[in-house]
């Protein structure tokens, strides 16, 4: 295991073979949790400890491979290039209740969605634990800022991941480390339901939003080959059966695709779909991707479908739109990038 994916109690075992003392895993555990590059950086370790450390555990940080900020409201979108030449992207967000990190939890995406620049090409391979936390720990330094919130809506289906993003999870909310509280954190997922069964026994206390996109099986089925195996009807059961189990509203993420799942009618049938059910609906203005023929609703469409689902009595928003001068659609800095390297995909 990767030294920056292991726990603190699971650094005490291994600074105990190395004949160090308890105290010392809580020093290396808080290092780790900073984003230090190197052991170096750790001047409160013995050298001779750090040098150990160094030969059994090589500390690898992500290269910056571009950076793009927004000049309209400081959105940072982060390409990273990992130890093995891959590349995943991070968003740094600001609102007024603090800095949003979105981070990638696989390089590329095997769920094909038709929307989303991040399933072109398929999956590469899934991302490990201390691969999730560097993009929060290297965003937070490079920026200065601090990451309050987490969302886990990049590159990948954080389920199709679903080990490595609970270690993750773990560790970003240890009170020794990060000590970010879990509610701060959303998982974003396009449905997988066995995994939302197995998650809602996790009992964690983040939100849940599942990428909906459509009122009906035959517009899902068109844009998101998910809906074939997990049609809706059996994605909102599953929905019920976690605000059963952990008590916590579910958001639904709908891109707003133009004389697709926009009109009055779909807004009615979302609406019977939902009530009832404790949920949210935000409306996303679709981003662009050159590669789909799918284009964004108009204003006027989106404020008619919002309307219609709140005087249902369900509450919508529509997602603030950041970053709309760089490259917005996820998985597209990636892609363009990628492309544009000797040899690679």
């Amino acid at each position: 295991m990767n030294i920056r994916a292991m726990t603190e109690p699971e650094l005490a075992d291994e600074l105990r073979r190395l004949g160090q003392p308890p105290f010392r895993a809580k020093q290396l555990f808080q290092w780790l949790q900073r984003g230090v590059a190197s052991y170096d950086e750790m001047q409160n370790l013995p050298k001779a400890l750090r040098g150990q450390l160094s030969l059994a555990y090589p500390l690898y940080a992500p290269e910056l491979a571009r950076r793009q900020e927004s000049k309209s409201d400081g959105t940072v979108k982060y390409l990273w290039r990992l130890s093995d030449g891959n590349c995943v992207e991070t968003v740094l967000m600001r609102y007024h209740y603090g800095n949003t990190a979105c981070i990638s939890t696989e390089v590329g995406c095997r769920m094909g969605c038709a929307f989303c620049a991040s399933t072109l090409g398929g999956l590469v391979r899934r991302l490990e634990p201390e691969e999730m936390l560097q993009q929060v720990l290297f965003t937070q330094r490079d920026s200065g800022l601090p990451i309050s919130h987490i969302v886990l809506m990049g590159i990948g289906e954080p389920l199709d991941n679903y080990e490595n993003v609970l270690r993750f999870l773990t560790l970003v909310t240890d009170v020794g480390g990060m000590n970010l509280s879990m509610r701060h954190i959303s998982l974003s997922t396009c449905g997988l339901v066995p995994m939302i069964d197995r998650l809602a026994g996790e009992k964690l206390q983040l939100t849940l939003s599942v990428s909906l996109h459509a009122p009906n099986d035959e517009i899902r089925s068109q844009i998101m080959p998910v809906n074939r195996a997990y049609p809706i009807a059996e994605l909102l059961a599953a929905c019920r059966r976690y605000f059963e189990a952990t008590g916590r509203r579910i958001s639904f993420e709908y891109a707003m695709i133009d004389a697709l799942n926009d009109s009055e009618d779909n807004a009615r049938e979302l609406l019977r779909r939902l009530r009832g059910l404790s949920a949210h609906v935000n409306l996303i203005p679709l981003n662009r991707v050159r590669e789909s023929p799918l284009q964004p609703s108009s204003r006027g469409a989106v404020a008619r479908f919002q309307r219609i689902l709140e005087e249902g009595g369900v509450p919508a928003t529509v997602r603030r739109t950041l970053g709309g001068d760089i490259d917005a659609s996820c998985g597209q800095l990636r892609r363009n990038y990628m492309q544009n390297q000797p040899g690679k995909r």
